[in-house]
């Protein structure tokens, strides 16, 4: 790593009077890409740490829940380049098979073909052409947010190297026994016509019907109720629970299924639940899973009533229709037959939809590839358990365990014709043959490759690994695996994060692909509401980049950011975040055109001002540790934006104003201290906000870049608790009189007439002249008259001569108009706390945020009282 800090050759004395993110973000961007500083070196002696970034889809755009994993990785390995450890963060894309599929059919069809029009070569070869020409948006999209990623490995689940990992691992499953095909119930999609997976299946609550229906009859007949009516074509039994006093004597016996004739046993297993609706339920083994365990239990037959566009099957009057209209058609007859109990409508349920085209998926019984996931699974708990694999925040272990501990075996076959072909042939006489990727297929006439593709998910499991050059002993996978850390939301870490430890530990040899999982939680708007375009309120972040710069779009994302917990974001912080990086800026134009300088040693003689922004300065870093350290990344950004807004622009910059005009050495130990200060203050930012930060930095020092630049490291020599103790003395002292000021109404440029006294008590006597200039108090004079007193603490008194200065009637009349808006306030939030319905249904966030503003109202109230108690009489 080049020591930048070494090239501080030629900085600036001046800055443009504003910061504009357009003119600064892509210029800087691309010199960074350039001069390689992103660049990983595989054969560097540095420790290695690397973050592989979650592959976004080849079809996709930056949403704001990339926006925010992105910038909290980036914040990680920008830290740890500048701390000296080689760094890696590669990218890349997931071929996304389902959705780039829909997209080139969807060209087609506004040509009036189909993809079989194409034939299966022919179609593929299209998709390719689809994504050099339009896929990969996204990659364009992280550059303009600032992403440090190493371009030059760039890799996509279906280029050559990874096709290869892909091929290589089903082969080695195949061998292990550990994939299998075989007939079970998965997901199906009849407008997408293809399995998926479990992370494929959105569910929400929709408005349905429940209808229970009489099989038998008199004294054999027994209850079932559906939300599925048209489903019972299928039906091969009715099971009830095994201890079940009512069902006993029916156990063993058979009923007739209504509509078609058929008798059907009933039998006794223990899923089912005797509490719940009858007790009784119907088993339709080949279109419900846990019908299928059923059916499996007592070897009762599978019929499929469905096609895969979800039309009934059956021979008779309901052959033909869509399941939806077969539905009310079924009811219909039933009910004319008089077996309709009860109807409840609407009957409010979860329903599984395909997330590509919304359609409701349907269960199905069907011949697909699985992955036996029960040794896997085992090993990838273990791995957490033994303390190979943190999960961070800890609490949210439990949910990873609950996933893995209870696995199913995993789909992994996919009706599509874009992804990763399974590498099995079929012979004529019933061969099946997997071929590994150095291996040639059967030759010979009757042999054909299985159809289908590989789940995404597949592919993508690998990616830790895969990335770095395996199945070769790559140098890459030799230094960077097991990855450092993965970051990504909470709501994949079963359906992404369980595959890639499955994965990872199966071909590395029981190694993990990553030694930490710092989970996030998801984005939601200001009021703690998930994003959603029906509400209106999503967010996109390259709108807020456009208008703000991407460094206001990081901080604001970042601030929210907690383990494991949902962000709050609103385009007012975004504003907010703006505005501090503009504090920032004009920070250091003031100080560069007031001889700010990192030229030689910091002076051994410093003001005690001076010790206490330095002291300041080192608590600060070591928080800021802590926090990066912890994954605390709102914690981050508050104690910078705290320390850089409140310490150094309202305090230490108007402390040092006085000093810097008077001249001579004082004035050249702060100005030198004042450059140290913000040095370090941007080294601290730039994980968060490179842009403004590298712009500023190279303006201070005139060095190579600060993307390189050593990462500050506290200092226990400068820490100076004195110094500490007796500028928050002075603090006070000034901040009080301020908000007296306020309170009375004194416009901030009047300057008061004061006598302060017990200074010399408070061992602040030497600031007198900085307190009256940061307060604005003039020295008492032979008609000073003081009108009110302030007792700073036991040691300060300060007396202020108000007279002159005040409109009494007007500033009571201003101030029980406040007390008025804060009474009505407090109500306010009283009311909504007191209301345990609002209380019960409102995010943590929201009821914090009332507590608050409660909190607020009352010391409010409390303030403008002892104002209106301090006004002279009229």
């Amino acid at each position: 790593m080049t020591d930048t800090t070494d090239a501080r050759t030629t900085p600036t004395t001046e800055l443009p009077s504003q910061y504009a993110p357009a003119e600064v973000e892509q210029r800087r961007y691309e010199t960074w890409v350039s001069n390689g500083y992103f660049t990983a070196d595989p054969a560097s002696d540095k420790p290695p740490f690397a973050i592989v970034i979650p592959p976004p889809n080849v079809t996709g755009s930056l949403h704001v829940g990339h926006a925010l994993d992105h910038t909290i990785q980036d914040a990680i390995i920008r830290r740890k380049r500048m701390q000296g450890f080689e760094t890696l963060w590669l990218p890349g894309m997931d071929h996304a098979g389902i959705a780039t599929q829909n997209v080139v059919e969807r060209q087609l069809a506004a040509n009036g073909q189909s993809r079989h029009d194409l034939g299966r070569e022919a179609f593929v070869a299209r998709v390719w052409e689809w994504k050099a020409e339009s896929g990969g948006a996204i990659l364009g999209q992280m550059r303009r947010l600032g992403d440090s990623v190493d371009w030059s490995r760039e890799r996509f689940t279906m280029d050559e190297g990874l096709s290869r990992a892909v091929q290589t691992v089903f082969k080695k499953m195949f061998d292990d026994d550990l994939i299998y095909r075989a007939n079970r119930i998965i997901n199906w999609c009849p407008r997408c016509l293809t399995a998926l997976s479990d992370i494929e299946v959105e569910h929400s609550d929709d408005d349905g019907e429940l209808v229970s229906i009489r099989y038998g009859e008199g004294d054999t007949a027994i209850v079932v109720a559906t939300t599925r009516a048209e489903t019972m074509l299928g039906d091969t039994a009715i099971a009830v629970h095994p201890d079940d006093e009512r069902y006993k004597h029916l156990v063993g016996t058979e009923v007739e299924l209504p509509l078609t004739g058929r008798r059907i046993p009933i039998v006794a297993d223990e899923h089912v639940d005797p509490a719940f609706g009858t007790g009784a339920v119907k088993v339709t083994p080949a279109h419900d899973p846990n019908d299928f365990e059923i059916g499996q239990r007592h070897n009762l037959p599978s019929l499929t009533i469905m096609d895969e566009r979800a039309v009934i099957t059956v021979p008779g009057p309901f052959e033909g229709l869509d399941r939806f209209e077969a539905r009310p058609a079924i009811v219909a007859a039933l009910r004319e037959e008089g077996r309709i109990v009860a109807e409840k409508r609407p009957y409010v349920h979860a329903v599984g939809h395909c997330s590509r085209c919304k359609t409701t998926v349907e269960p199905r019984l069907s011949l697909q590839w699985f992955v036996n996931t029960t040794p896997l699974a085992q090993a990838a708990g273990d791995a957490v358990r033994d303390g190979r694999v943190r999960i961070d925040p800890p609490e949210l272990a439990k949910r990873y365990f609950a996933w893995v501990d209870n696995m199913h075996d995993w789909c992994i076959s996919r009706q599509l014709w874009w992804g990763h072909r399974i590498p099995v042939w079929y012979g004529p006489d019933g061969e099946i043959v997997c071929v590994g990727p150095d291996e040639e297929p059967p030759a010979g006439d009757g042999w054909t490759q299985d159809e289908d593709v590989l789940d995404t998910w597949f592919s993508s499991g690998l990616w830790p690994f895969s990335t770095l050059g395996w199945p070769e002993q790559t140098p890459e996978l030799t230094k960077f695996y097991p990855t450092s850390v993965l970051v990504t939301g909470y709501d994949i870490l079963f359906f992404w994060v369980a595959r890639m430890m499955m994965f990872g530990l199966y071909a590395m040899d029981g190694k993990q692909p990553f030694d930490v999982v710092a989970l996030h939680g998801m984005v939601r708007d200001q009021y703690g509401k998930k994003m959603s375009k029906s509400f209106g309120n999503v967010v996109d972040p390259l709108d807020w980049i456009e208008r703000f710069g991407a460094d206001a779009t990081r901080f604001a994302l970042a601030r929210g950011a907690n383990p494991g917990s949902d962000v709050a974001v609103s385009e007012e912080w975004t504003q907010g975040s703006r505005n501090f990086n503009n504090k920032l800026w004009n920070a250091t134009r003031f100080a560069l055109l007031n001889g700010a300088t990192l030229a030689g040693e910091l002076p051994a003689e410093l003001s005690t001002v001076d010790r206490w922004i330095l002291s300041r300065l080192q608590h600060v870093t070591a928080e800021v540790d802590d926090y990066f350290e912890a994954y605390e990344f709102a914690k981050v950004c508050d104690a910078l934006y705290h320390f850089a807004w409140d310490d150094v622009c309202d305090w230490y910059l108007e402390l040092a104003k006085p000093v810097m005009q008077a001249g001579g050495p004082a004035a050249d130990a702060t100005r030198r201290v004042l450059g140290e200060v913000l040095e370090k203050l941007l080294k601290l930012l730039h994980p968060i906000v490179p842009f403004v930060t590298e712009e500023l930095w190279l303006a201070l020092t005139g060095g190579e870049t600060i993307v390189r630049a050593p990462w500050p490291v506290p200092v226990s020599a400068l820490i100076d608790d004195a110094a500490e103790a007796e500028v928050a003395t002075l603090q006070k002292v000034v901040t009080e009189v301020r908000r007296f000021r306020s309170d009375q109404g004194v416009k901030p440029t009047q300057r008061v007439s004061a006598r302060l006294t017990g200074l010399d008590a408070a061992g602040i006597a030497a600031h007198e002249s900085l307190i009256r200039s940061l307060a604005r108090l003039d020295a008492s004079g032979d008609d000073f008259a003081a009108s009110a007193t302030l007792a700073v603490s036991d040691a300060v008194t300060v007396e202020l001569d108000t007279r002159g200065t005040i409109d009494v009637k007007a500033e009571r009349a201003r101030l029980e108009k406040d007390r008025a808006a804060a009474a009505k306030e407090q109500a306010q939030c009283q009311a909504k706390l007191g209301n345990e319905a609002f209380i019960g249904k409102a995010p943590e966030a929201v009821v914090a945020k009332i507590k608050d503003r409660l909190a607020t109202a009352e010391a409010d109230l409390v303030r403008i009282a002892a104002a209106l108690d301090a006004l002279p009489a009229a």
